[in-house]
């Protein structure tokens, strides 16, 4: 029994239990304060990681089984990473069910041959690099001008931030009606100029420019929002004393409002990139996703496309959320050094 191992002190037998009792807390008293502050955080990390985490394995360890069209389980048995070497090099089942649909469009790769995943990522990509860049200069002017002292600026907020309040589907709409040839006046005018053909929301490339205008649309008031707040905690009596000395209007905004506000540029536009990147919603209500497909739409086509290839859709889901970690990391990389940046 314990009795054998028991160690008698002051009168009072130890136990093996208590032994490792006290080494653990004479462990713990060696710790150093940051150590000790971490060991404390451990089950929220955990958490944290098992919230985040699971989906994201779950997800992969599905895309690593077998389409089943078949019977009542919609996957098969392991096949490894065949299902990414199928998407990336277009032998999936999806993409050629896509890409027979997409000919109608004029992005050029399609008569290129270039696989379907590449084709949707190049315009999920592009999206997001276009429609960040435009709305971060818009956001910034809009926020420049909320941040003065003007009679009606309530009402000019209320102006600005409208777009940001309409829910994405009835954006979509409104864009849709503008430029359908039958009720809309956008396609009149557009293609009197020569830049839009007679039916914008068949073709792809005109459909993806009229997607980016209504993105940018809404959205540049989301990061006004955030660079406004950004410039209102700017210390003003920086900029008197710029004026003392001398600043002209430019050197004040390049030496005390552009690195005061970076911190809150950097995080609005990555908040944007990411949902740039997950873009579904706004093509789909406006000109189809087989017009315009980026890489959510083809995991919803997979999905819901009528076949039933669960672990198709798995895979590509998969390689979309790698790609957005991807961006994020590349932002933390790129501003790991600015102060208050986003990481």
């Amino acid at each position: 029994m314990a009795a054998d191992t028991d160690t008698l002190i002051g009168g009072e037998t130890e136990t093996e239990h208590d032994r490792t009792g006290n080494a653990v807390v004479n462990w713990m008293e060696n710790l150093s304060e940051e150590a000790y502050a971490y060991l404390l955080l451990l089950p929220a990390f955990a958490l944290l990681t098992l919230i985040a985490f699971y989906p994201l394995i779950s997800t992969f360890i599905m895309s690593l089984r077998a389409d089943q069209t078949r019977g009542l389980d919609p996957l098969g048995g392991f096949v490894g990473v065949e299902n990414y070497v199928d998407i990336l090099t277009g032998n999936a089942r999806l993409a050629r069910q896509f890409l027979d649909v997409s000919l109608s469009g004029s992005f050029p790769f399609v008569e290129l041959g270039v696989p379907f995943f590449q084709q949707a990522l190049f315009v999920t990509l592009a999206f997001a690099i276009i429609s960040v860049f435009f709305e971060t200069i818009i956001g910034f002017g809009q926020a420049y001008v909320l941040d003065q002292d003007f009679r009606g600026r309530r009402w000019v907020r209320v102006a600005i931030i409208l777009p940001w309040a309409v829910p994405i589907v009835i954006q979509g709409m409104i864009f849709f009606l503008i430029f359908q040839p039958e009720v809309g006046f956008g396609t009149n005018i557009m293609q009197q100029l020569g830049i839009f053909s007679a039916a914008p929301l068949a073709n792809s490339r005109d459909a993806f420019i009229i997607i980016l205008v209504a993105d940018i649309w809404k959205s540049s008031a989301f990061m006004a929002l955030l660079i406004l707040a950004g410039l209102q905690s700017v210390d003003r009596s920086l900029y008197d004393v710029a004026r003392v000395a001398g600043a002209s209007p430019w050197q004040r905004f390049k030496m005390i409002t552009l690195p005061l506000v970076l911190p809150a540029l950097l995080v609005a536009m990555l908040f944007r990139t990411m949902d740039a990147m997950r873009v579904f919603g706004l093509i789909e209500s406006t000109a189809g996703c087989t017009t315009v497909p980026s890489l959510t739409c083809l995991v919803v086509e997979a999905m819901f496309g009528g076949t039933r290839i669960f672990a198709t859709a798995a895979a590509v889901a998969f390689a979309t959320a790698l790609v957005i970690g991807l961006i994020i990391g590349v932002y933390v990389l790129l501003f790991r050094d600015t102060e208050g940046g986003p990481y």
